[in-house]
């Protein structure tokens, strides 16, 4: 369908700014903060928000834990935020963070992991393993129930999200029930037909992910690292059930859909929902794309659903 109306105004407010491939991280991290102030939206009252910094691979990885109204023990949703690992932090997902820990019924711990290009390649990934399981460890402190943990991200933090499962997986869990792949960057491959129809004019560039990509690998053997491109691992199978979101105007459009895939025909449970008329980032852009908030309620749906499931599963 024709680009969504509301889309295009955003589109039509970023001209004459710079490209995100001209600017220095620190200026694409300003930017990107600046952006989450004006279209994010109003931020929902949690009952309980606390920041915490916990024990990393590397040092100190800061957290913040948003407990909704209700008893324990509750789900839990970790959660990367995007910014293609160079940008972005708990403040420019906070209002999303907040709307799924009341959406969800669930405490959403929001992790804080290393950015490139000061870390590269796999600080991120690790950090996201790291808080997954610490959340797992301290579960009875934090009034989670273990059983009932599940991953989530957009964009780069989708990408952990994704990554994480695996890892997990591999590594002895803790075992998952869900996650939660917003618009992940799941491949490193600029050719394919949604990077070439959306290089330019949709906010996220080809280019654009170049550079990203760029400042989080050190070498590019690693792009064939399931780590990094989560669509290159060996085997799909005995993965978390997933609900998989993209946009149709958005470079990544064809690699999520290729992860749903994947994941399908390994036998995984899986929800793919493409957003006819949509751009990259809109589901942080719930303030001003209608899209957005639709899209937020499909997600906390899926969650309490996802929740729902394993808690009766476990008993």
């Amino acid at each position: 369908m024709p680009l969504d109306p509301q889309a295009q105004a955003l589109i039509d407010a970023a001209v004459g700014l710079p490209a995100t491939e001209t600017l220095t991280p620190e200026e694409a991290r300003a930017g990107h903060r600046e952006r989450a102030k004006l279209t994010s939206g109003v931020p929902q009252d949690v009952a309980q928000v606390r920041d915490a910094r916990i024990a990393g691979p590397a040092g100190e990885i800061p957290i913040r834990i948003y407990v909704p109204e209700g008893s324990a023990p509750f789900p839990c949703l970790v959660f990367f935020h995007g910014g293609g690992w160079v940008t972005g932090d708990l403040d420019t997902h906070d209002v999303l963070t907040r709307a799924l820990a009341n959406g969800a019924g669930a405490v959403v711990v929001a992790v804080d992991y290393r950015l490139a290009p000061e870390h590269k390649f796999p600080a991120a990934i690790d950090d996201a393993v790291a808080a997954t399981r610490w959340v797992a460890d301290q579960a009875t402190e934090l009034g989670i129930d273990p059983r009932r943990i599940a991953v989530g991200g957009d964009s780069a933090g989708g990408n952990l999200a994704a990554a994480a499962a695996l890892a997990l997986r591999h590594e002895g869990g803790p075992q998952l029930v869900y996650q939660l792949l917003i618009y992940p960057v799941i491949d490193y491959n600029f050719d394919t037909p949604s990077y070439l129809e959306n290089a330019e004019g949709y906010r996220l560039t080809r280019a654009g992910m170049q550079y990203y990509w760029a400042h989080y690998l050190s070498e590019a053997a690693h792009a064939d690292d399931h780590r990094a491109s989560p669509l290159r691992a060996e085997t799909h199978t005995e993965l978390p059930p997933a609900l998989v979101i993209t946009a149709e105007y958005d470079p990544l459009r064809d690699e999520g859909r290729a992860y749903a895939d994947r994941l399908r025909d390994a036998g995984v449970p899986v929800i793919y929902r493409e957003y006819p008329g949509m751009i990259h980032g809109f589901v942080t852009q719930a303030g001003v794309l209608d899209a957005g908030r639709r899209a937020l309620d499909e997600i906390n749906e899926n969650l309490r659903e996802a929740f729902a499931a394993s808690a009766v599963a476990a008993s």
